[in-house]
């Protein structure tokens, strides 16, 4: 299991999410709140978008989050519209602590990052490979079933580089949901997944809360307002206005502000280019 942070409106600092709020992805690294184990120190990543460069830059280490002194430094001078951040926590004995494991993920203008598991991921590992294109295949350079999932997703994409949507980046996350609870209901009938997913084109964004346990979810939460801020050490989402508006998605909320809303289960969550944001039910996916 992991901790994640998106962010979509009016240019910040990454800072604003890692390392200055309350609750920052790096108290999150050491302290999360709301998942059985608080350490997430299997390394950690970033990916932010820059005016006229279609594709995200990207800062992925080793090295535990609050152990970095290049992540703080990098997170106080980068400045962007739209941020992914993760913070790790390998599934023990089943993924590598290798850079290549670490989120978040991309492929052209696109970046996808995970939180949660497929415990019988190896049952389903080589037939969701053979489905993949050759393109899919050969764009897997480790062995996590979060990087086989966003090959999964891209297949949904392939081709759509300059003109995605929040509802295309919600049917290729729908794709994948149901491609892997297919795939389970096959191969390791019985067993869970737990796809909590972020995927983003640094436009638009589309995040689901999924899972197929009754009996558990992994925590994510959506802030919706005009604009988000850090101010001595205080950071708040405003309330909401027709301008200026600003989207965060966090598996945990950043501070004790009142804004922060579950995202429903089994839901998906649309994030469009104006940061206004709609939802929907995962229906056709086989959860209960």
């Amino acid at each position: 299991m992991c901790r994640f942070t998106f962010y979509q409106g009016e240019e910040i600092p990454v800072a604003d999410l890692v390392t200055r709020p309350e609750n920052s992805l790096i108290h999150q690294s050491t302290h999360a709140k709301e998942r059985p184990e608080p350490l997430n120190g299997d390394g950690f990543g970033l990916v932010w978008y820059v005016p006229d460069d279609p594709a995200p830059a990207r800062f992925r280490s080793l090295t535990p989050a609050w152990n970095n002194a290049n992540l703080a430094e990098l997170a106080r001078v980068t400045f962007s519209r739209t941020i992914m951040a993760h913070v790790r926590a390998a599934t023990s004995g089943k993924f590598d602590v290798a850079e290549d494991n670490c989120h978040p993920f991309r492929c052209g203008p696109f970046a996808f990052m995970h939180n949660g598991d497929i415990p019988a991921f190896q049952k389903i590992r080589r037939p969701l490979m053979e489905s993949l294109s050759d393109r899919g295949f050969a764009s897997i350079r480790g062995n996590t079933d979060s990087e086989h999932m966003f090959a999964l997703a891209m297949e949904h994409l392939y081709g759509h580089e300059g003109d995605s949507s929040c509802e295309l980046l919600a049917e290729a996350l729908h794709a994948t949901v149901t491609g892997i609870v297919e795939l389970l209901e096959r191969y390791a009938p019985g067993t869970h997944a737990y796809l909590n997913l972020v995927l983003t084109d640094g436009r638009s964004a589309a995040a689901c809360r999924f899972s197929t346990d009754e009996n558990y979810i992994d925590s994510l939460y959506v802030n919706q307002g005009s604009r988000y801020r850090c101010l001595d050490g205080v950071c708040c989402m405003a309330e909401s206005a027709d301008s200026d508006r600003a989207v965060l998605i966090s598996s945990e909320p950043l501070n004790a502000g009142p804004r922060w809303k579950p995202l429903e289960r089994n839901h998906v969550a649309l994030v469009s280019p104006d940061c206004s944001v709609s939802f929907r039910a995962l229906a056709s996916c086989s959860a209960d």
